[in-house]
C-alpha cells in the first residue's frame, strides 16, 4: 500500500450543488484525495460565482467561490439538454459519491433523484442538502443560512440580555450541514466497503443548526421549558455561570472561561469577588459577579492579568484580531495558509484543509475552475463523447 496516498484517492465525486453547504462538503472530500467534478450549467455556472461577501473579485468570480470550490474540476452541462444529460448519466454510472442541494422535487424531475440514480449505480453514496428537510410546511422555503439561524432559536443565544436576537457572524448553518454531510457520506462509504451497498445521506440547514445547539437545547427540554437567559454583562453563553465572558482591560480584552470565582478573587487580588464562595451563587448572582469583575479588569492591561492567570493554569486568553493572530508563532507553526492557482495563472491565498493524516497536512495548489474548464478533458477521460466529437 502506498502510504503517501490520501485516504479518498481513487474515488469520483460529482458535485451538483451550489453556494456553500454542498460545495464545502465536496471540497473536504477533494482535500482528502477524491476527484471532484463540479457539474455546472453552461454560461452562468454556480450562482456562487457572483455571490460576494466583499467587493473582492478574482478573474471574474467572487473570492467566496474561489475559496469554497478550489481543488475541483468543472464540467459544463445543461441538464435539460438530452445529450448533456446522457453524458452526465454516464458519469453517474462511474461515480462513488453524488452531492446535490436542489430544492425538494427538482432533481427528481430532472431524472437524477436518488431512486433513479441508485437503479443505475447501486453502489453510489448520494448526498442531499435541503433547508428544512423533505416534508412539512417549510419544505419549499428558501434554504438560506440567516433564515435557518432565525427559525432555529440560535439567535437568542448570542449577544447580551439587553440585545434583541443576534445572529452568528458566520454562515454557521451552512458550514455545519456541510460537515454533517461529509460525516454521513464517509459512514456510507465505509458501509459500502463491507456490504457493497450505497446509500442516501440527507442533511438540512435546520437540523444541523439544531444539532449545533444540542447541549443547551437538551437543557431546555429537561428544565421545564425555561427559555435561555443571557447575561446582561458580557454574555458569552446563555447558560454558563460567572466568570464566563470577554472583558475589557486597560488596553484590550481578556477572555475568561469556566473557573472558580473564589480562586479568581485571589489571583486577581479582587476582594469583592471573595464574597461569593458558594458555586451556586456563580449562577444565581452571575450578573453581579461579572459586573464586579468587569470593573476590576479595566484597571490593568491584558498582559498584566495574563501574567497572573496563566501560571496558575486558569482558563483564559487574550482576545486577538486577525493581524495579531497571523503574526503569532503559534499560527505560523500550523502552516495553515496555502496558495492556490487557477489555470489562467491567477492565484489566491486561502486556508488549507484542517485535517492532518499520517503527518501530512492536506494541501492542494489547484484553484477553483472556470466554468466548463475541464469538460473536454473529462469527456476524453471517461469516454463520454462520440469518437468524432472527442477527436476535435
Amino acid at each position: 500500500m502506498d502510504l503517501g496516498m490520501r485516504p479518498l484517492e481513487g474515488l469520483l465525486v460529482l458535485d451538483f450543488s451550489q453556494f456553500l453547504s454542498g460545495p464545502s462538503a465536496a471540497l473536504r472530500l477533494a482535500d482528502l484525495g477524491a476527484e471532484v467534478i463540479k457539474i455546472e450549467r453552461p454560461g452562468t455556472g454556480d450562482l456562487c460565482r457572483q455571490l460576494y461577501i466583499s467587493n473582492l473579485e478574482l478573474d471574474g468570480d467572487s473570492t467566496l467561490f474561489h475559496t469554497i470550490n478550489r481543488n475541483k474540476l468543472s464540467y459544463a452541462a445543461d441538464l435539460k439538454n438530452p445529450d448533456d444529460l446522457a453524458k452526465v448519466m454516464r458519469l453517474v454510472e462511474r461515480a462513488d459519491v453524488m452531492i446535490q442541494n436542489f430544492r425538494p422535487g427538482i432533481i427528481e424531475r430532472i431524472g437524477l433523484g436518488y431512486e433513479a440514480v441508485s437503479r443505475i449505480n447501486p453502489r453510489i453514496v448520494y448526498g442531499s442538502v435541503t433547508g428544512y428537510g423533505t416534508e412539512g410546511p417549510w419544505v419549499d422555503l428558501p434554504g438560506q443560512d440567516l433564515l435557518a439561524q432565525s427559525r432555529s432559536g440560535f439567535v437568542w443565544l448570542n449577544g447580551s440580555a439587553g440585545d434583541g436576537p443576534v445572529p452568528c457572524g458566520l454562515a454557521v448553518a451552512d458550514m455545519m450541514s456541510g460537515a454533517h454531510l461529509v460525516q454521513g457520506l464517509l459512514a456510507c462509504l465505509v458501509r459500502r466497503g463491507v456490504t457493497g451497498r450505497g446509500g442516501h445521506v440527507e442533511v438540512s440547514l435546520l437540523e444541523s443548526i439544531l444539532d449545533f445547539q444540542f447541549e443547551v437545547l437538551s437543557t431546555h427540554l429537561n428544565d421545564g421549558g425555561l427559555t435561555p437567559r443571557r447575561s446582561a454583562v458580557n454574555n458569552a453563553h446563555a447558560y454558563l455561570a460567572a466568570p464566563y465572558g470577554i472583558y475589557a482591560t486597560a488596553d484590550g480584552y481578556l477572555a475568561l472561561a469556566m473557573g472558580s470565582v473564589t480562586r479568581l478573587a485571589a489571583l486577581l487580588d479582587c476582594p469583592a469577588l471573595a464574597g461569593f464562595p458558594d458555586p451556586k451563587a456563580w449562577f444565581a448572582e452571575r450578573d453581579r459577579i461579572k459586573a464586579i469583575l468587569a470593573d476590576h479588569l479595566r484597571g490593568g492591561t491584558t498582559r498584566h492579568w495574563l501574567d497572573r492567570l496563566e501560571p496558575a493554569d486558569y482558563w483564559c486568553a487574550p482576545v486577538m484580531d486577525w493581524p495579531e493572530l497571523l503574526e503569532h508563532e503559534a499560527f505560523r507553526r500550523l502552516d495553515f495558509v496555502q496558495e492556490v492557482r487557477r489555470g489562467t495563472g491567477v492565484s489566491l491565498r486561502t486556508t488549507r484543509c484542517p485535517i492532518t493524516v499520517d503527518g501530512d497536512r492536506l494541501k492542494s495548489g489547484r484553484g477553483a475552475p472556470r466554468i466548463g474548464e475541464h469538460t473536454a478533458e473529462i469527456d476524453r477521460a471517461y469516454a463520454l463523447a462520440p469518437a468524432t466529437e472527442t477527436a476535435r
